[in-house]
């Protein structure tokens, strides 16, 4: 891509992602994430109406009564993008790619993060840790991050989502609140169940798959050249075979079930959003359930 096409895409995300940050999603990002830097004050006797996850229960015992940690708001959180680079995410077979969703999304949350006054960081990620961009505040590093969105070309087309969380949990030093953009498409395991699991007890993580309506449901157009964008393996298939169809909509709920179960068992938030989805309400929802 020519610098001259770099700069007018980067110009275009920005003025849609800033607007979308500072008229729906400034709001709705502070109350979902306020929590996430949170430091310790001091303890004060329960009182009608706390979170009982406030309880401190070592001053409880001691007291005989439920005593509550009371936190203070620090200034600025930290907040870090996990982006899969991968092959995977070269795809599209509707309005746009992956790539191109997951690039707004990314955007639009950078935008909402110095909104708050928070930092932003980046990992660029396949198999490996391809790109670490430190965080820092402001408009011209979000541009760059942006511009390295569109621009970034990966030494490698595989995934290792559980490489990634890892080398989260042992880079980022204070807590952090860490969006994971991918379409997870890898083998949901037990390693990845505990690199999430330990990974959220250290930091904040959300996840955001990124899918292509296709990956859910095949159309009926006959024979079909596919080729694994992560692999290069090409091979036809016969989608005039409702068996063939069925059979891929059913692998997709399996592996969506797996995900689901994952995420859950590992206390991280989620949300799936088709690129043929409005990224907008998926957001707010996704705000919204954690404000």
């Amino acid at each position: 891509m020519e610098a001259s096409e770099i700069i007018k895409k980067v110009r275009k995300i920005e003025i849609k992602t800033r607007g979308l940050s500072q008229n729906i999603f400034a709001g709705e990002y502070h109350s979902a994430f306020k929590g996430r830097g949170m430091a310790f004050s001091e303890v004060r006797e329960y009182q009608f109406g706390d979170d009982v996850r406030d309880i401190d229960w070592n001053v409880t015992a001691r007291f005989h009564r439920p005593y509550v940690k009371v936190f203070e708001e620090e200034r600025e959180l930290t907040v870090m993008l996990l982006i899969d680079v991968s092959g995977s995410l070269d795809f599209g077979t509707t309005r746009q790619m992956k790539r191109d969703m997951a690039t707004e999304i990314a955007a639009t949350l950078a935008f909402s993060a110095i909104q708050n006054n928070d930092k932003i960081g980046v990992i660029f990620f396949s198999d490996q840790i391809e790109k670490y961009i430190p965080p820092k505040k402001g408009r011209k590093h979000i541009l760059y991050i942006i511009r390295e969105m569109l621009d970034f070309t990966p030494k490698s087309k595989k995934t290792d989502i559980t490489m990634a969380v890892e080398y989260l949990t042992r880079v980022m030093k204070r807590r952090c609140t860490a969006f994971v953009l991918s379409d997870f498409y890898q083998r949901v395991g037990d390693d990845f169940e505990h690199a999430l699991t330990i990974c959220n007890r250290k930091h904040e993580l959300v996840a955001i798959q990124v899918y292509d309506p296709r990956a859910k449901m095949l159309p009926d157009v006959g024979l079909m050249k596919v080729r694994d964008a992560e692999t290069g393996h090409e091979m036809f298939i016969d989608t005039s075979s409702k068996k063939l169809r069925l059979a891929h909509t059913r692998y997709w709920m399996e592996r969506e079930g797996q995900l689901r179960q994952t995420f859950a068992k590992s206390n991280v938030d989620w949300t799936s959003i088709a690129t043929n989805d409005d990224f907008v309400k998926s957001l707010l929802l996704l705000f919204k359930q954690r404000g």
